[in-house]
């Protein structure tokens, strides 16, 4: 049986910034400091460098599953995470995102996530903390969950 291994999405296959970079001024100055918020914001992202390849391959190694909190207050990042997963990651990733609140209710082996919220500190597997120093980009989560390959 193959390792569980879950990759959250904003900040460690979800490049934000770029989302955010794309607002209007009036979107701006409206949802300062709650960017998460602006309607359709998770339409507007690109990948993070070697993310989708590093996600590739993961799959090939490991039970790989998206595993992404969607923000309460904003109807549209429901659809629109489901959209950037179809666009981004195609059939790697059909049937293999889980959105919630309680990540650690999940089992398995790994979580890759840039923060401890939302359930992700009391993960009962490894929390591997995405953009920490020791794993600050996808080449080091790689070295250290696929070796060598």
């Amino acid at each position: 049986m193959r390792k569980i291994v879950y990759v959250d999405m904003d900040n460690v296959l979800v490049d934000f910034k770029t989302g955010i970079s794309r607002l209007t001024p009036e979107e701006l100055k409206l949802f300062e400091d709650r960017y998460d918020e602006v309607p359709n914001i998770f339409s507007k992202m690109d990948p993070i460098e070697n993310a989708i390849v590093s996600y590739e391959k993961l799959c090939s190694l490991y039970d790989t599953y998206i595993l992404s909190t969607s923000p309460w207050e904003n109807a549209t990042a429901l659809h629109d995470k489901l959209n950037w997963v179809k666009k981004y990651l195609g059939n790697v990733a059909y049937k293999r995102l889980i959105l919630s609140h309680h990540k650690n209710l999940n089992r398995g082996d790994y979580l890759i996530d840039d923060r401890e919220k939302n359930g992700a500190r009391e993960f009962q597997g490894e929390l591997i903390l995405f953009g920490s120093d020791l794993f600050p980009h996808w080449n080091s989560v790689m070295e250290y969950l696929a070796p060598n390959n």
